[in-house]
This record gives structure tokens, sequence and C-alpha cells, in this order.
């Protein structure tokens, strides 16, 4: 227990009315939190200082126990004047006196500071009768505020450390964890609508493969020995296949888009940019269990579960499971599964996080992904752009045996930071993951006959290790912060797909695929303000990687009716080296406004084609691409910061970008991909938050994008630019939202909320300007009461619709043969239950 001054509580009680004296006390959690803390801190801590703050939704009792130990402050409180009260908690940097007046919210309490490191929590005085006669306090001192509006500050690890979102000169998304529940985001499909300049395109072999386009780069490939354009990371692990992004992630407590490359920090395959995942790690010393389930039409149901077990006080567990499920909106009227495009998906996670001292954080985490949807509907869609899109409801019987597919991504990671002196973290990220997946995709069934035109079926699996270790601190009195780092991948992947025609002009094809690939990297990034100007700060960064890698193909067909033919093996080895420098000069004007201008350098390693032209064009692979990109950029907050408004203007000179050309223009399978063009890529990124009242909050993102090439060259040398557009890059997308909080109810509060996105026409074919995909938006709204009146926790209850107007559109286009289309989900709408202890 803390030492209590008997004569510290005497001043306290007197000042104090009698019959309040009996239920005043220490709250003894509070205590050993202060007291934990060495008396030179606890003297020293600066209520004008800010402090990361991370306190859930809980009992205000022990929220404010969580309070005193991250600010390190004494606090003393009435138990009867707390009573069963709770807070919203929250996350992010705040001084003292903020974290106070938001965790005291709507609770009818205010607080007094009574020296610079104590406070005293007490009842919201109605008479001058019943209000504290003498309280002793400092002269600078001041009392709670009045109650006003501002808007959240987000903590982001975009620079591989915890800082303000408004203080990181990048073009940066972050949504948080009420975010993505507010707006239902469960995976990385559900972003497509939240960040502008970002492009999610299900690919036509399974639509659980994530094709992922930043700024009109992206990759319209699937293949193991081609590697993305834009990085995932989960919890610092990068996921090096595309398959199988579609799937659940289990509780996420955040998710960062980053605009542009990021060739220092995250290395290669970044030139688009990156995805951070970050999971929500398990808490010290606080039980908490959270489940909600959600019913929907199209049989649409989804639960989550989430428990936080403490086990001591250094250790604590969790565990966490999402079922999802929901039926397709395409019948299949032949053999096989019922419909098209199902959806049954579930995610695992187990976790342990060990806290033995101040200076030590180990984190365990396994996660596990199932995916068993069947096949989306790829319809035949002769009237092409500009006619509008009809959404099918049926297929075809001539659908023979439609499968249920089938992928499962595993990892575990162990993330453990040291902190050996003081300004200094050593952090280890070790990762290990796993792929397996089972694809079947019919094209076409009965278009031409009582057949598929195309099956295709892909048997996959990949596994990866990857060792990442971080040196992050500050020096010259947090002048100067700096992040060094080295880096470790190794992969090996294996591949068989077969494409049966249904008619015989053209053979059944077999292929196996291996890869094997390494990577190495150093990098190092510091932030220096000289101490004459400390508003000015500059950013050098550079990265140095190294890339090995290695294919293998063996191929065969079967002509139609004939004899079967295989072809002599393809062997690849390539190794090349790169080095991504950036840098960054920034000048805070205000406290609330930072300019900044950026250049950065990201690159995406060569590799091979399997569907090249000879085993020779296999055999020799292609190169790396660069962009160098140029940014001007402002991160501000306005009105006591209740409106905040980033914005973005880029430029990106892009450098032997990988085209592919199909070199006989009687065989559509055939293409070969060489270092052959040049482009370039400029826009504007905008996004605004405002809320005027404290009901009130809107919300406008907007991107304009003008991107395309300057040269390709074809094998021969002829230039073949006009035949060629950018692909996934519109040139206006949009998103604006509402959200209205209203009072308080006997049975609840009412949170209203509507979003609307949209974008202009994008090309979806780079060499066929045939195939373009037109403008469409997109209407969501919810509708949520939380505070309900029920015992035993938090409860809250939601409707949701998605798509309303039911707008008919694409999610993808293209040529298999014949055109066709993947078609967004109609209308949706359903109910959803949350509870949280």
């Amino acid at each position: 227990m803390p030492n209590f001054c008997s004569s510290e509580f005497r001043t306290l009680a007197g000042s104090f009315p009698r019959r309040r004296l009996a239920g005043f006390l220490w709250l003894a959690m509070i205590g050993i939190a202060a007291d934990a803390l060495p008396a030179s801190v606890q003297a020293q801590v600066p209520a004008t200082a800010k402090t990361v703050f991370d306190i859930r939704p809980q009992e205000l009792a022990t929220g404010l126990v969580a309070f005193a130990e991250q600010a390190g402050m004494q606090l003393v409180a009435s138990s009867g004047d707390i009573g069963g009260a709770r807070t919203d908690g929250l996350s992010g940097s705040y001084t003292p006196e903020e974290a106070l007046h938001q965790l005291l919210a709507a609770s009818g309490l205010e607080y007094t500071m009574t020296g610079a490191s104590s406070v005293v929590i007490l009842a919201q005085v109605q008479t001058p009768a019943q209000a504290p006669q003498s309280l002793p306090a400092p002269a600078a001192a001041q009392p709670a505020a009045a109650s006003h509006a501002q808007l959240e500050e987000i903590i982001v690890t975009a620079q591989k450390r915890e800082e303000s979102l408004q203080d990181t000169p990048i073009s940066i998304v972050a949504l948080t964890a009420d975010m993505l529940e507010a707006k239902g985001i469960n995976g990385i499909d559900g972003l497509r609508a939240e960040v502008p300049n970002l492009q999610i395109v299900p690919h036509p072999n399974s639509a659980t493969t994530a094709q992922v386009f930043i700024r009109g780069v992206g990759n319209l490939d699937d293949q193991f020995t081609q590697d993305p354009s834009v990085a995932i990371y989960i919890d610092g692990v990068y996921i090096g296949r595309s398959q199988g992004l579609s799937a659940e992630v289990a509780d996420l407590q955040r998710i960062e888009v980053l605009r542009g490359p990021q060739g220092s920090l995250y290395g290669r395959n970044a030139t688009g940019g990156a995805i951070n995942y970050i999971t929500r790690a398990p808490e010290l010393g606080a039980f908490s269990a959270r489940q909600s389930v959600a019913f929907g039409n199209y049989d649409q149901i989804r639960t989550r579960t989430r428990l936080n077990i403490p086990v001591g006080d250094e250790l604590a567990m969790e565990f966490a499971y999402t079922h999802s499920e929901k039926n397709g909106f395409v019948k299949n009227l032949g053999t096989g599964a019922s419909r098209y495009g199902d959806q049954r998906r579930d995610a695992y996670r187990a976790g342990a996080r060990w806290v033995p001292s101040d200076a030590v954080d180990i984190r365990y985490t396994y996660d596990r992904s199932e995916i068993a949807d069947t096949p989306g509907f790829l319809a035949y869609t002769p009237n092409l752009y500009p006619a509008d899109p009809v959404r099918p409801s049926q297929g075809s019987p001539a659908e023979r045996n439609l499968p249920r597919n089938k992928a499962t991504v595993q990892g575990h990671n162990i993330t453990a930071s040291f902190q050996p002196v003081e300004g200094l973290t050593l952090k280890s990220i070790t990762g290990y993951r796993e792929l397996d997946a089972i694809n079947t995709q019919h094209y076409l069934s009965g278009v031409l006959g009582p057949f598929a035109f195309i099956t295709n079926d892909f048997i996959q699996s990949q596994e990866q290790f990857s060792q990442e270790l971080q040196a992050i601190g500050e020096a010259m009195n947090d002048r100067l912060q700096y992040v060094l780092g080295v880096y470790y991948l190794d992969e090996s992947a294996d591949s068989f797909d077969q494409a049966v025609f249904g008619i015989p002009m053209y053979p059944t094809t077999a292929r196996t695929v291996t890869a094997d690939n390494k990577a190495y990297a150093a990098y190092g990034q510091a932030t220096y303000r000289p101490a004459s100007l400390q508003k000015l700060y500059m950013t050098p960064s550079v990265r140095w990687s190294r890339d090995q890698r290695k294919a293998t193909l063996v191929q065969s067909e079967i002509p139609g009716g004939g004899t079967p033919i295989v072809y002599p093996p393809g062997s690849g080895d390539r190794s090349g080296s790169n080095v991504s420098p950036g840098f960054v000069i920034g000048y805070d004007v205000t406290d609330d406004v930072n300019l900044y201008a950026r250049y950065a350098r990201g690159y995406k390693t060569g590799g091979f084609n399997v569907r090249a032209s000879t085993i020779a064009r296999f055999n020799e692979g292609f190169g790396e691409e660069t962009l160098d990109a140029f940014e001007l950029g402002m991160k501000s907050s306005w009105f006591d910061n209740r409106l905040r408004v980033n914005v973005a203007g880029f430029y990106s000179d892009y450098q032997d970008n990988q085209v592919t050309v199909q070199v006989d223009p009687n065989n559509f399978r055939l293409t070969d991909v060489f270092n052959a063009g040049k482009a370039t890529i400029q826009g504007l990124e905008l996004d605004m938050v405002a809320r005027p009242t404290n009901e009130l909050t809107a919300g406008l993102s907007y991107a304009w994008l003008d991107a395309g090439y300057d040269e390709i060259l074809d094998p021969f040398g002829a230039d073949i630019t006009s035949r060629y557009s950018f692909v996934e890059a519109p040139e206006h997308t949009v998103t604006g939202s509402l959200q209205y909080e209203f009072p308080a109810t006997p049975i609840g509060r009412l949170t209203a909320s509507v979003e609307y996105f949209y974008q202009t026409k994008k090309n979806v074919a780079a060499a066929d300007a045939r195939y373009v995909i037109g403008s469409y938006g997109l209407l969501d709204a919810r509708l949520m009461l939380t505070e309900i009146p029920l015992s035993g926790g938090r409860w809250r209850l939601s409707v949701f619709g998605k798509n309303l107007t039911d707008e008919e559109y694409y999610l993808f286009h293209g040529d298999a043969g014949l055109p066709v289309g993947l078609f967004g989900e109609p209308r949706s709408y359903g109910i959803e239950l949350n509870f949280e202890y």
C-alpha cells in the first residue's frame, strides 16, 4: 500500500462536509499504481505535459486506476460519488486535465488539481452550501473546463514509433477500432470506400485474392513469382502474398493506410504504399470480455468474441474468434453449391503479453484465418462501357459441380521490446506465416454451350520467415529522434494450376511452379530539430536492400484428343541490390499546423512470368521497377481541435515499369513482362473532419489522380505507348460522412451516421481501352443505441445498411476470351448487438 500522509489526509478531510467524509477514501489501486513510481517521477509530472493514454471503455473507477498509473499521479475520490459510473475511455496524447475531462464526461463528476501530480475527484456542486469551502490548491491549478467538442487524437506507428497522426509527415489515413466498428469494416475489402486513391479489386481466379492499388500503382496478377506493389503488414510482419488477403482479422485495434512509396522504412514492394494492421494487445491487470452478434439479409451471421485474462500483475492472455457467413446473390441453376459468392469465414487469435518490468515488454500472437467461399459469378458482359452494367441474379443450368474453395492463412509473431536506458528502445519482431489455398473458377458456363468455357484450378502453398531488429531512440534533449533497423526474409512457395477449356481449339494446360526468395535490408531514419529553430525539422532516411529470387516452371499441354506434350523445364535465378533514400523537411507553423515537403523512393523487386511466350523468356525474368515521389503536405487542426484539415499534393516519376505485353495476338494466354515503361503520376489528397458541436461530426475525403504512361517500348524497340492506359486509377474519388449523437433517453443514447462514396470511371485493362468501369456511388448508414441501461456491462444495439440505393456496379471487368464482369453486392442490411464487460 502507498504511504499516505496523515496530515495531508486531515487537510483534505477538513475541506469536506462531514456527511461526505464517511464515503471518502483513497482508491487503493490508484495509490498502488502511483506509489510504484519513483518519488522523483511522482513529484515532477507537469500538469501541462502531454502523455500517451490508452484506456479502454470500462467502469469509471477502473479507468481512473489506469489514468493514475499512466499519468504517474496520485488521485483521491469518494466511492459514493463514483458508484457504478462508466467511462468511454480514451486513446491518444493528452494533458492530464484533458484526459480527466474526457474520462469524466457525462459522469456528473468534476476534478480539482491539488498539486502538480495530485488531483481530487468530486461530485459537481449544485448549491453554495454543498461546495467545498477551503480546498487547498496551488495558484496555478485550474478547475475542470466546460465541456466542448474536440476531435479524438489518433496515435499511429507509421514511422516505427508512436506519434500523433497530425505529427506524421506522410499522407496517411488511420482508422481506429471504434471507426472500424461504426463503419462495419472487417477486413481489407471494407477499406475501398474509406481511403481515396486506394483501389481493392478481387482477382477473377479467386475473389478472396485482393489486388491492391494506391495512387494507381499495383499489380493485376497473382503469380507467386511476382510481388505486389503495396506492402501489407500485420503487427509489423510483412505479408508476402495477396492470396487470402480478404480473410477476416480478429480484433483489430487500428488500420493505417500509407499513400505513396515507403522505401526507406518499409523497403521492398511498397512503391504504391503500405497498409498496416495493428491488432489489440493483451491488457495487464484487468479482465474484460467483448461479444457481438449480427444478423442480416442474405442469411448473414457474424459473431465476434474476445476475452482478456490477466494472470498476476505481469502477464495477460487474450483469445479472440470471429465467424462470418453470408449467402451470395447469384443462384446456381446447375449442380454443386447452391449459390455463387457464398462467404464462410473464420478467424482465430490467441496471444500473451509479459511485462516483467518497465523496461521489458514481450508479446506472442498466433492468428489463423479460414475461408470456405464459393467462387464469385463471372457474368458474360457483351455490352461494354458506356452501357450500364446489369447485375445478374442467377447463373446457367450448364454449371457443373460448383465447388467451395478453401484457403487457410496462419502465423506466429513474437514482438519483444527492451529499454536498456532512458531514450532507447530495442525491438525484435519475429514472424512465421503459412498459406494454403485450393481454388476453382468456372468462366462463362453455358455461354458457348453446355459447358464452362474455361475451368481454372489452383493448389497453392507458401511459407515465410522474417526477422526484424530495431533501435528506436532520442538524443540531444529529444531534438534528435532516430530509427535504425535490419531485416531478413526467407520465403518459399509452390503452385500447381491447370486450365481446362470447354472447346477443342484450346488445349488443356498444366503448370507446376516453385519460388524461393530471400531478402536482406538495413535502414535508418533520423529527425533533427535545430536548437535555434526547433519548429523546423529535417528527416533524412535510407534503406539498402538485397534480393535473391529463384523460380522453376514445368509446363504441359494436352491437345484436344491428342497426346500430352511436356515442355522443357524452366529455371530462373536473379539477384540485385537497391538503395532507397528519402528526405523530409517540415516546419511547425504553430502547435496545430505542420507544413512538410517529402521525397521518397520506392522499389518493387523483379521476378519471373509463368505465362511467358518461351522458356527462355521465363528464365530471363524481369528487373525491378522504381518510383520517385515528391510530396507537399499540411497537417492542421483549427478552432480548438474542432476541425482537422490534412492535404497532400504529389508528383511521381515511375521508371522501368514492369509492363505486360501480349506478344501473340492470336493467343491471349501468352504474355511477356518487360521493364519497358515510364510513367508520370500526380495528384491531390484531402482529408477533413469537423466537430462543430458535441453532437455532430462531419468528414470529407477527396482525391484527384492523373496517371499516364510517358513511354512504352515493345521488345523490338517500337513505341507502343498509345496502346496502354493506367488501370485502377479513377480521376476523382470522394467520401463524405455525417454522424449525429442525439440527447440521452431513458433507453440509451442514439447515434445516426451516414456515408457516401463516389468514384469516376477507371480503365481496368492496361492494353484494351474497351474495358472501363463507369462512375458509381455507394450509400451506407447506421443507427446505434449506446448507454443502454442494462446491468452487467456496456450494451450497444445497431442497425445498418450498405449500398442502400442498390447500385449496380462492377468490382472486376476484363477479358477471358469473352468479356466478363464480377459485380459488387446489392443492398444489404442487418442488426448487431454488442456487449462489453
